[in-house]
């Protein structure tokens, strides 16, 4: 029987969480110290080794931390490389077209999901939207919100893997209902960003079929490392093996992705190695470790039980579940896995798990988290930008309220 009845327990917990989030301790530390505080306050300690234990030895969180490790080693290396902006230039000269450029290579950058990765695109677009006149608010939105439509689609997403691990639906089958949602992000952001905005083009034409051959070569190279990884892991997902349950799937394309990205950039041990000195990448890693202990943890408090009995008498209705409380959380902590490994934990023991849940659930808290001031992509590129987060709420609010409307659509009528 726990020391503290696990409600008080949930609270107390959160309640640190918050405040490590406010001092802006690594989020791998976070969420390992708010399952172990849980776990101390609400558990007998006998029991805590044996939790911790199973989630270690388990198959899937082996795998899905080792994915995780393996997708932040490819961001840093195309960083480190400098691959990422051949990927990008080559890109901007194949497209003769500002506003597309400026769509599209926040959307590419984001292919790289390293934490504040909207600074990296900032430049970019900076440079095809002064083109159009556009106003710095506007340039900055352009810069996040067009970051952050590739993630709900994207295999190799870290959010999206552990969406996957702690529900039991597959990636692919989660992507099919967010495809909507997206295509409605991208054309809200469009329409908002380029309603009644001249388009001018700054090359001549025969200088762009002169060099497209050679731009479309480099940008197909640079991109190739994304891409195997993609093609690897969705195939891999659908051919039926069973390894997509255990995570294995993502795991054998990332390293796929690395050794194809070794291969085109030629780089040395000495570059290889330097990302294995940041602080950074053990700590995304150990995030991924910790949702998956705050999972185990807080099934074992019986704090699900205490939500289903809520649910049953009917005192708090299941979408609320869905939408209100991982969209909250998204937005407290400022990380959209946080606030699903957290929102699944609650909910482990109210529902079964089905792919228009853990949709919903996924969209809810990747929204609340793309809004919040503590988004580093929102505060680096307001402050790129040097424009206030309240100017660009005036485009992202009405972004997020049609976003979110569709995506809760979608789980009704699909």
């Amino acid at each position: 029987m726990g020391l503290v009845d696990p409600i008080i327990a949930l609270i107390v917990s959160f309640a640190s969480l918050g405040v490590m989030l406010y001092k802006r301790v690594n989020l791998g530390i976070t969420l390992n110290a708010t399952a172990l505080l849980l776990a101390l306050l609400s558990l007998e300690w006998r029991e805590i080794p044996a939790i911790i234990f199973e989630t270690t030895v388990d198959l899937l969180t082996i795998s899905v931390v080792l994915a995780t490790f393996g997708i932040m080693l490819l961001s840093l290396l195309y960083k480190e490389t400098g691959v990422i902006n051949d990927l990008s230039e080559s890109l901007s000269r194949v497209i003769n077209n500002p506003k597309v450029v400026s769509s599209v290579l926040p959307a590419v950058v984001g292919f790289l999901p390293v934490a504040g990765g909207a600074l990296m695109s900032a430049p970019l677009v900076d440079s095809e939207t002064e083109k159009l006149g556009l106003k710095p608010e506007k340039r900055a939105y352009v810069n996040l919100w067009f970051r952050h439509t590739i993630f709900p689609v994207y295999p190799i997403s870290q959010l999206l893997i552990i969406t996957a691990a702690l529900t039991g639906i597959t990636i692919p089958v989660i992507i099919m209902r967010h495809v909507p949602v997206v295509i409605v992000m991208i054309v809200v952001g469009y329409v908002l960003s380029f309603w009644k905005v001249s388009t001018v083009k700054d090359r001549k034409n025969s200088n762009i079929k002169n060099s497209l051959n050679s731009d479309l070569k480099g940008f197909f190279i640079a991109f190739s490392p994304i891409l195997a990884t993609i093609v690897v892991a969705v195939g891999l997902s659908l051919a039926g093996f069973g390894l997509a349950k255990q995570g294995f799937d993502v795991l054998i394309a990332t390293f796929i992705g690395v050794v194809v990205l070794v291969a085109i950039s030629r780089l040395s041990l000495q570059v290889f190695v330097k990302p294995l000195k940041s602080w950074g990448i053990y700590g995304i890693t150990m995030a991924t470790y910790g949702a998956f202990l705050l999972r185990n943890i807080t099934v074992a408090t019986g704090i699900p039980e205490i939500f289903q009995a809520f649910v049953t008498n009917g005192s708090v209705d299941i979408i609320i579940l869905l939408t209100v409380v991982p969209a909250v959380l998204g937005f407290l902590t400022g990380s959209p896995s946080g606030g699903v490994s957290i929102s699944i934990s609650i909910l482990a023991g109210v529902l079964t798990f089905s792919p228009k849940t853990a949709a919903l659930i996924y969209m809810s808290a990747y929204l609340g988290y793309l809004v919040t001031p503590t988004h580093l992509c929102f505060a680096f590129t307001a402050d790129y930008f040097k424009c206030s987060m309240g100017r660009i709420y005036k485009y992202l609010i009405p972004s997020l309220a049609i976003s979110f409307a569709i995506a809760i659509l979608v789980y009704f009528l699909i």
